[in-house]
């Protein structure tokens, strides 16, 4: 898109214009906002909500273009928060155009939010999308039938190979400068759309309810324009007063029980999905031709018994990769850092700096922070092992075959999805729980989602099982993810039957065609969690190995280069009482996991500072830590105890932060920690009295 931009850097302004992208998850929209914007996002919550939005810009024939990527939604009912505020954002005078991103492999679930939007009175633009898929499965889309019947433009495009973008761009500018809209030629089947009403609202309208729908929003839309002139949309408002939305009946209140005593939103969807069903029969040539390859492998995939042993069977290779390239790409960072570290060792004794001072820079900075650092390459194999899933439409999958689980325990299987970000940050996982519409269920997700072993607790894993369990540590690591989908599940079982509250909500998600990653959303996906690692590294785990080098050299007394005299040693002491039944007894791993409240890297980071170890990833810097730790009488049981906590007790500080600001609630954020730490302190009591008894 630099291209646009630089074409018509010259051309006079013609003003601004606001567009707005929005289409059903997975659908590819985000591909194709990020294929006009790149990587130079601005990212920010809506006004008095906790709903991200992702905005960019550009220039485009003398116009000033913002570009803003609306939440992924199937509708506009506004049931959840990211439905009500795409639709409120849509209506208001923010918004010029409506790009509206079709899968064009999916049109008959697609196809009824274009309906909604359509209804909203907009100029709506259709970017149909994927259609390579389409092509694929021998069918043909008629590109000059589909934008008659829903009078509008349908450009086609590819996201991921980013085609057809500068045609989309100039029908937004164009449509959003065209007076009259586009004619409509529905020429419906006569004996199902034979109509005697007294308007011809199927040459002004795409979607054209039965008499008896169309003649009860007249009659209201009547009344509402006598009360409320200023409604931009009254046949739109009249159609929520029909289906009993909440929003406009407060908004506009009038008096319509003589014209509907009762909601006819079943009726209105059902005459929606008739009008696709027609659209889709016209437009549509070959649909039957060829199975899709997508369907026989979800014979497998998504099979209710084979389709979570699956999905574990996925995880594992993931954690495999993780490990063996991970580590073998963590070499040379390690050499970087010992490098680095002995250099300004050398410098510093050079320019005759005092020994607190050298210990400051090469024991506390550079042991912590690069510490952390060594870990990056197998953080990036995270990652990206977990961007090429979702972007290839296997995460939905795992949602979906989670439902029967999430039933039982009284939550849709829509609340799994939270749960699966959750192994890459819980943050964001937990902003994700907006998406469900019971508020009880997003407590509930908030409560479980930490238990969820998000990356950041990668690298202790990767740390104490290859310090302790040597050709087993990958399984010794890869277990710290199955207990904590354990626990969180088990945590919802417990609450679901002392609530003994009813699934009222069921699980309704699209499962998108099977294709091959696009290497633009994987990079910017990678690239975004890796500069957010890089970043952390920088600020919260700097000021965190700081901190921890001042008070494990800083006693009653001063400076000490005994850490035995420390603050740090004295606070871990005090506490030593309350970790010893659970085999942590020990005041450096004590110190080190307070430290880690702050970000969980930096527990490897604070045990780099705590034992002396320059660079404790590579060799020499394991072989130091694996004989101090011996000496204090801590084994493999105790590494394995460790683990466990660090899964599961108190969040880091951003994550708590978050739980406050989504609950609203100080209280429950309160009580969330407290059970956090209290689960975790059992459940590690649990694992080191039975490893006693086995051992």
């Amino acid at each position: 898109m630099a291209e646009m931009t630089k074409k018509n850097s010259g051309t006079v302004s013609k003003g601004k214009l606001t567009i707005a992208f929005i289409g059903n998850p997975n659908c590819g929209k985000t591909t194709l906002f990020n294929a006009y914007t790149g990587a130079n996002l601005k990212v920010a919550n809506w006004p008095g909500v906790t709903v991200e939005k992702v905005e960019g810009s550009m220039r485009f024939q003398g116009y000033d273009i913002k570009l803003v990527d609306l939440p992924g939604t199937y509708s506009l009912t506004s049931y959840t928060m990211e439905e009500s505020v795409s639709r409120d954002f849509i209506l208001s005078d923010d918004v010029d155009v409506v790009i509206d991103v079709v899968d064009a492999s999916s049109l008959e679930r697609n196809l009824y939010l274009t309906l909604q939007l359509l209804e909203l009175g907009k100029p709506v633009v259709v970017a149909l999308n994927m259609m390579d898929i389409v092509q694929k499965r021998g069918m043909e889309i008629d590109l000059h039938r589909l934008p008659e019947m829903l009078g509008a433009p349908v450009i086609p495009v590819s996201a991921r190979k980013r085609r057809g973008l500068e045609v989309l761009i100039h029908a937004a500018v164009h449509h959003n400068e065209q007076r009259h809209p586009d004619p409509l030629i529905h020429e419906h089947r006569e004996s199902e759309f034979e109509s005697r009403h007294k308007h011809d609202h199927h040459s002004e309208f795409a979607m054209v309810y039965s008499d008896d729908i169309e003649d009860r929003i007249d009659l209201i839309k009547d009344r509402l324009k006598e009360k409320y002139p200023e409604i931009p949309n009254h046949r739109w408002a009249s159609l929520k007063y029909l289906e009993g939305d909440s929003d406009i009946k407060s908004k506009y209140p009038i008096e319509i029980s003589d014209i509907s005593s009762e909601s006819l939103e079943d009726k209105i969807i059902n005459e929606k999905f008739d009008f696709i069903e027609e659209i889709v029969d016209e437009c549509l040539v070959g649909k039957e031709q060829k199975a899709a390859v997508t369907d026989r492998v979800d014979r497998y995939l998504t099979d209710k018994y084979l389709g979570i042993p699956i999905f574990l069977l996925i995880m594992a290779v993931v954690f495999f990769l993780t490990f063996t390239v991970g580590d073998f790409l963590s070499g040379y960072v390690e050499l970087f850092v010992e490098l680095l570290n002995s250099s300004v060792s050398s410098l510093l004794l050079s320019l005759g700096a005092g020994s607190a001072v050298i210990s400051l820079v090469c024991d506390g900075i550079i042991s912590g922070v690069g510490g952390i650092i060594t870990f990056l390459p197998n953080i990036f194999m995270l990652f990206l092992a977990l961007a090429l899933l979702e972007d290839s439409g296997y995460m939905s999958r795992v949602a979906f075959i989670m439902d029967g689980i999430m039933g039982r325990l009284g939550l849709s299987g829509r609340a799994f999805i939270p749960m699966l970000l959750g192994f890459g940050c819980t943050v964001p996982a937990l902003m994700a729980s907006r998406a469900l519409e019971d508020k009880r269920d997003r407590m509930r997700i908030m409560l479980i989602t930490p238990f969820m072993s998000c990356s950041a607790r990668l690298p202790i894993y990767i740390l104490f099982s290859e310090l302790f369990f040597g050709k087993y540590a990958m399984i010794a690591a890869y277990s710290m993810y199955v207990i904590g989908i354990a626990v969180a599940i088990g945590t919802a079982f417990v609450l679901h039957h002392i609530s003994k509250t009813k699934l009222e909500n069921a699980l309704l998600i699209e499962l998108p065609e099977y294709k091959l990653p696009g290497a633009r959303t994987v990079f910017i996906y990678v690239w975004e969690k890796v500069k957010d690692f890089l970043q952390k590294a920088g600020t919260t785990i700097f000021v965190a190995s700081v901190f921890m080098w001042f008070i494990l050299n800083f006693g009653p007394s001063g400076y000490s280069s005994d850490m035995g005299q420390s603050f740090g040693a004295a606070i871990g002491r005090y506490i030593v009482p309350l970790f010893v039944p659970i085999g942590l007894g020990f005041w450096q791993i004590i110190v080190a996991l307070i430290a880690g409240i702050s970000a969980k890297e930096v527990v490897v980071s604070s045990c780099a500072v705590l034992f002396g170890v320059s660079n404790i990833n590579s060799a020499e810097g394991m072989s130091s830590m694996l004989s101090q730790l011996s000496a204090i009488g801590f084994g493999p049981l105790n590494a394995l105890c460790l683990m466990v906590f660090s899964l599961l007790y108190v969040p880091c500080v951003a994550t708590i932060i978050t739980i406050k600001k989504e609950s609203k609630s100080t209280a429950h954020a309160t009580k969330c920690v407290l059970f956090q730490l209290l689960t975790a302190w059992v459940m590690t009591f649990i694992v080191y009295n039975l490893g006693r008894m086995l051992i």
